[in-house]
């Protein structure tokens, strides 16, 4: 069986950044970036008060109390033509450009006023309160990079470097087929030896997640021509992703049916728990991974390899750091000869550090342990047993509980 890693590594290999397309910047939270975005404007772009008072010469308010005179008032987006002479001053707001002549902002509560004079009872050194141009950026100044998923402060970074569209990269189109004559949706009526089906759900959801636009292709039955049919939907897609089937029992056809309509494969079972039948290969320019149809199974392989393919194909730049790790909150007994993805919670100890826990049953078919975990707990092949408090490498879930 081929090893998780060299699993991993040939799916992310096939898959290359999709084109790019422009979107307004209203409709780009979520997305990637195709390129960098430079800023077109310079933030402040020119000095401005970052308090209200006055705009003044440091040197007048040397020594207080000093008298100037108030020559004019600005307001935010106002300005002032003149020259600021010695003896001068300018009622000034938050936000407005210091005129000509001044250097420092004295702040109204260290002032009075009497009449067209006012009174500075604390002075201000140079540069006191004062924004200077590009204190933010400046026009040219490349402040998001290709490849950065877009979040609600980058929408705003993006806003003021005056930017309303963005080339963001393609979602890649993911059509999802479940498979099997014994899952029904949800809300159908259960007859004998049904089950209720997740996959198509929670497949698509998850690719959702990840940035891809998921096409549910609906559930297959385990006819031939049926199954055919339905895969056919995939014909566009970037990746097709079928449910079950895809072993090599009496009633397992996906394999067969695709390679009719000649699908190449490249691998379909690796050294892994669960997610051990899992197949991977191409109909032409669609790739295929065909996960488990054991919905436990069918998200753990959606986590280690059809994230990854997303990411690749959204051109994310592949992870360089260390893997997370965490202390192991319970023992472990030794491992067999497949490389093992405990569900777990996390926590915190005493100290602060992140504890993982496995949870006491790893049964494949329990969904309900995967909606409640927050990451995997990676067991190697043969690993030794090991006790609690152990450091242990992790994989955080999509919309895991604990940031880490």
């Amino acid at each position: 069986m081929l090893g998780v890693a060299e699993a991993l590594a040939r799916i992310r290999g096939a898959f290359r950044p999709l084109a790019g397309e422009q979107v307004a910047l209203t409709a780009a939270l979520g997305r990637v970036l195709a390129e960098d975005v430079t800023a077109r404007v310079t933030q402040p772009p020119a000095a401005v008060s970052a308090m209200d008072g006055y705009a003044v010469r440091a040197a007048d308010v040397a020594a207080v109390p000093a008298h100037l005179r108030v020559i004019a008032s600005i307001p935010a987006g106002g300005s002032f033509a003149g020259t600021v002479a010695p003896g001068q001053a300018v009622r000034i707001f938050t936000g407005a450009p210091l005129p000509v002549g001044t250097d420092t902002i004295v702040i109204q509560e260290d002032t009075a006023t009497e009449g067209d004079v006012v009174v500075v009872r604390e002075g201000a050194p140079l540069g006191r309160y004062v924004r200077p141009a590009g204190l933010d950026f400046k026009a040219g100044d490349v402040l998001l990079r290709r490849g950065r998923l877009l979040t609600a402060r980058d929408i705003g970074l993006a806003a003021a470097m005056n930017r309303p569209w963005l080339m963001v990269t393609r979602r890649p189109r993911v059509a999802i087929l479940a498979t099997g004559d014994e899952v029904v949706m949800p809300g159908e009526p259960l007859g004998p030896n049904r089950i209720v089906s997740s996959n198509g759900l929670s497949l698509a959801a998850f690719v959702v997640a990840c940035g891809g636009e998921a096409i549910d292709l609906g559930i297959a039955p385990d006819d031939r021509a049926a199954l055919k049919a339905m895969a056919a939907g995939a014909v566009g897609c970037d990746l097709l992703i079928t449910a079950g089937g895809a072993s090599v029992g009496d009633h397992d056809l996906v394999q067969a049916v695709l390679g009719e309509a000649g699908m190449a494969i490249d691998f379909w079972k690796i050294a892994m728990r669960p997610g051990k039948p899992l197949m991977f290969g191409r109909i032409g320019p669609t790739a295929v991974i065909g996960v488990p149809g054991n919905p436990v199974s069918a998200l753990v392989c959606a986590t280690m390899f059809i994230r990854p393919a997303l990411d690749a194909m959204l051109g994310r730049p592949q992870e360089s750091s260390p893997a997370p790790t965490a202390l192991l909150g319970r023992d472990l007994p030794e491992n067999d000869n497949r490389e093992d993805y405990l569900r777990a919670s996390l926590s915190r100890d005493a100290a602060g550090r992140l504890v993982a826990t496995p949870f006491p049953k790893q049964d494949s078919s329990m969904l309900a342990t995967l909606a409640h975990a927050d990451c995997l707990v990676v067991r190697p092949i043969r690993a030794p047993a090991i006790a609690a408090g152990t450091m242990v490498e992790i994989v955080p879930l999509v919309g895991g509980a604990l940031s880490i």
